[in-house]
């Protein structure tokens, strides 16, 4: 049965299946048992299953996340959370040497069935050490799979296959896409990891997105497809691997070609498709390429400089338009929604 639900409560169904079907799986985390259940994502899950299998952790990420691998190792299947990106950053070690690299080192005998999801993006004027967008750093590690969910059907899918996969995942979920609805099964379902979906048909250019982004870009699909122009959108879904079959049919048709990505501009994901088109065919291009991310310096708390630093429909829009040799239309960075929550349903950073 198909019915309208949020992301988050797509979320917290995926975990309560997961938990339900297989006992070896337990949730941790910073904020899991908490009265708002991060966005609402693990609410009651704790009151269903326990505080053996759904609990809270201390402030010492390194040290969790050691345990998590090391359960993980025993034949359980972790789901360690934190509320924000930037928490992880403490238990590098342990998922780049560790986590990462035990079944290539022991020749494939020890899968680590761990999954670590990582809520990032911006919002609430969270700065430098909040809001960082560190998707690239992970894809770059081998042995470890990296998705970025956009919609509520992919959230839930890709959540069961996080889990039910036997080696690391790193699932990366943004802020803002909590209180998006829309369609998602009953039951289990699993989406595939590294397969994009095409959100949007077009003829005209390709805009290859991921997370957040991609509902930026198909609200400049829209804007452009009033003015005659016809965009393609590719949600990545996975980063790593990375589906560039799908972005290469699609680059095929267009000859043009958009990256979209909520992370810093340099060494980033846009960066990679753009090199592997460059290696593979770059005679598919017919004009030159588009990226568009965040700059190359910290994220902002102030409101003035996060209105120039990250990238949004309207940019993503002129950028398509002034590159087809048109003017773009001026209205519509007045019609964006506010840069710092983008809609009355976001109700704070936890």
């Amino acid at each position: 049965m198909e019915r309208t639900i949020t992301y988050a409560e797509a979320m917290r169904e995926a975990a309560d299946i997961c938990l339900g079907r297989d006992a070896s799986v337990f949730l941790m985390g910073l904020g899991v048992s908490d009265p708002k259940g991060i966005f609402g994502t693990t609410l009651g899950l704790q009151q269903k299953y326990g505080e053996q299998r759904v609990f809270d952790i201390p402030c010492s990420e390194n040290a969790i996340t050691g345990v998590a691998v090391g359960a993980a190792l025993r034949g359980m299947r972790p789901v360690l959370t934190h509320q924000r990106l930037d928490f992880a950053l403490l238990s590098m070690e342990q998922i780049v040497n560790q986590a990462a690299k035990w079944f290539y080192m022991f020749g494939g005998q020890t899968p680590v069935p761990l999954m670590i999801r990582m809520v990032l993006g911006r919002g609430w004027g969270q700065g430098a050490q909040h809001s960082q967008s560190l998707q690239a750093w992970f894809a770059h590690v081998p042995g470890l799979k990296v998705v970025m969910p956009a919609t509520p059907l992919d959230a839930k899918g890709l959540f069961i296959a996080g889990v039910e996969d036997d080696n690391p995942v790193i699932y990366l979920d943004h802020r803002w896409l909590h209180s998006v609805s829309g369609i998602v099964p009953d039951g289990h379902y699993s989406v595939p990891i590294g397969k994009a979906r095409v959100a949007r048909e077009g003829d005209d250019f390709t805009v290859v997105a991921v997370s957040y982004a991609v509902l930026e870009a198909l609200r400049a699909s829209e804007w452009l497809a009033a003015e005659g122009v016809s965009c393609e959108v590719i949600d990545l879904r996975t980063v790593s691997p990375l589906d560039m079959g799908t972005v290469l049919s699609s680059v095929k048709k267009t000859g043009r070609l958009a990256v979209m990505d909520t992370g810093c501009k340099s060494f980033g994901i846009g960066a990679e498709i753009v090199a592997r088109i460059a290696e593979i065919n770059p005679a598919l291009l017919r004009a030159p390429v588009l990226r568009l991310a965040s700059p190359d310096v910290p994220a902002p708390a102030s409101p003035a400089l996060a209105a120039e630093y990250y990238p949004r429909a309207a940019h993503l829009a002129s950028s398509i338009m002034q590159c087809l040799g048109r003017s773009p239309d001026p209205e519509w960075f007045k019609s964006e929604l506010p840069l710092d929550i983008p809609d009355p349903k976001f109700k704070g950073p936890f």
